[in-house]
């Protein structure tokens, strides 16, 4: 296998970026298959609950304020605040409020949060343009699929290196969604994901800061951007992932492109989507699945516990690893203070754990003190092992991954309007929460999104 390195390009690569635009642009609801559909209804919903949940964060309340001062045409609903404003300040500010609280669905091809950076730019375009509801699950789809498929191309140098995927691959994934919706033809997408590629980037050492969020936020207005401009003749690179000095040579040790073009696994990528039940870094919930079921089958308390070590791919301790978290958002990236969390009996599902009070809480510090993070040599990286020491003298040790598809997405899409209801009723009432999960439920029938965004609004 010939792949890109320190300059040129493979015969292999040649064209695949076009063939990503020539993919992206042949998406229609029509002929996408069933699972697809259903798990694009279950990603937009999920998305829209954390979206609600993080328009009450700060960092959405600074970028609204910025919007207002900024001024523009009403042209796009923010989510879970009032008012209207531009497309592209749309899908910043709703990109940024739903990965606020880092509760928003993974992708592992992508190594990153996929629904974040492609959905706020295809509901602000939907919106303005009055797009149907089919049109927003096939453009969804192109979007989601693309992203993956780059990152499949480029994982896992390029994660590795300390790129944040969910704003790089986002910016693609973001572009193809748009582009797809405009009903941009394969060049014109192609040029789209050049104009996406120079503006994606987004470093891993943000992440406990607020431009973690802001980089979901910002791929999605850059993906946005890249459509509209490519619709206007705006040119660019119609091959920057393949060519030399673009995308997969400067941000990986080498191009894929079979791993990019290859067949998925259940026939779509978005078929891998994994949500979240836990209110903090996906990379933590192996072992707090595991800490949880623990301290319910032994009725553990915390004064018995000795130690614990959590056991845990290497590639865990450059994102989740904050030893001594200061705050409610860098408990989010601690596997010390998540374990804690589990093993006191916290709701870790609940927005409201994840608390600077709690971050600095004697008692859970004490037990966060008690855990050691340690380097499993397991060949699934999401696997994680918990071991705890008792002070009688016991061991107990339980193994747990998340990493793993659900198989029925009936019940999947039960607990998923379980956790929208949770999250999103505080901040837009019962009614209208249940009258929004029929709606996505139901999304075909939607002839135009804007019909929708009364409900997307504050109460």
């Amino acid at each position: 296998m010939r792949i890109i390195r320190g300059g040129g390009r493979s015969m292999q690569a040649e064209g695949l970026t076009r063939k990503l635009a020539a993919q992206a642009a042949a998406y229609r609801y029509d002929t996408l298959p069933a699972e697809a559909a259903f798990m694009a209804r279950q990603c937009l919903l999920d998305f829209l609950g954390v979206t609600f949940a993080g328009a009450k964060e700060p960092l959405t309340g600074i970028l609204h304020e910025e919007a207002l001062g900024e001024g523009g045409n009403p042209q796009a609903s923010l989510i879970g605040l009032p008012g209207k404003v531009t497309a592209s300040q749309a899908a910043l500010i709703n990109g940024s409020a739903s990965h606020a609280l880092d509760y928003d669905d993974v992708q592992l091809f992508m190594m990153g949060h996929p629904s974040v950076p492609v959905a706020p730019a295809v509901l602000a375009l939907a919106e303005l343009y009055g797009k149907s509801g089919r049109e927003v699950i096939a453009a969804f789809v192109a979007g989601f699929e693309t992203e993956c498929r780059i990152g499949a191309a480029v994982s896992p140098s390029h994660y590795a290196a300390g790129w944040h995927a969910t704003a790089t691959l986002g910016c693609f994934g973001a572009a193809a969604a748009a582009a797809n919706l405009l009903q941009l033809d394969a060049e014109q997408t192609a040029v789209a994901l050049g104009i996406a590629g120079t503006q994606a980037s987004g470093f891993k050492s943000m992440f406990g800061t607020m431009c973690k969020p802001f980089h979901a936020g910002h791929a999605a207005m850059s993906g946005l951007l890249a459509a509209r401009l490519a619709a206007k003749g705006f040119t660019s690179r119609p091959d920057v992932l393949e060519v030399e000095q673009g995308f997969g040579e400067t941000q990986s040790k080498g191009l894929k492109p079979e791993a990019a073009l290859a067949e998925p696994k259940g026939g779509s990528h978005i078929r891998g989507a994994l949500f979240k039940y836990h209110a903090a870094c996906y990379l933590t919930h192996s072992s707090l699945e595991a800490s949880h079921a623990l301290r319910r089958q032994h009725d553990l308390r915390p004064e018995n516990i000795r130690e614990v070590r959590v056991m845990v791919d290497k590639g865990h301790l450059r994102v989740c690893n904050i030893p001594e978290p200061a705050t409610g958002l860098e408990t989010k990236f601690s596997l010390r203070m998540t374990t804690a969390f589990a093993l006191t009996g916290l709701d870790t599902a609940s927005i409201e754990t994840y608390s600077d009070e709690n971050a600095n809480r004697p008692d859970l510090m004490a037990l966060r003190d008690k855990v050691r993070v340690e380097v499993h040599n397991k060949p699934d990286a999401q696997e994680s092992e918990v071991i705890i020491g008792l002070s009688d003298g016991r061991s107990l040790a339980l193994s747990a991954n998340v990493g793993v598809p659900a198989s029925d997405l009936g019940a999947q899409w039960e607990k998923l309007q379980n956790k929208f209801y949770a999250i999103a009723t505080p901040v837009i009432g019962k009614g209208r929460a249940q009258e929004l999960t029929a709606a996505i439920n139901d999304l075909e029938s939607i002839g135009n999104f804007a019909d929708l965004a009364p409900l997307l609004q504050a109460a």
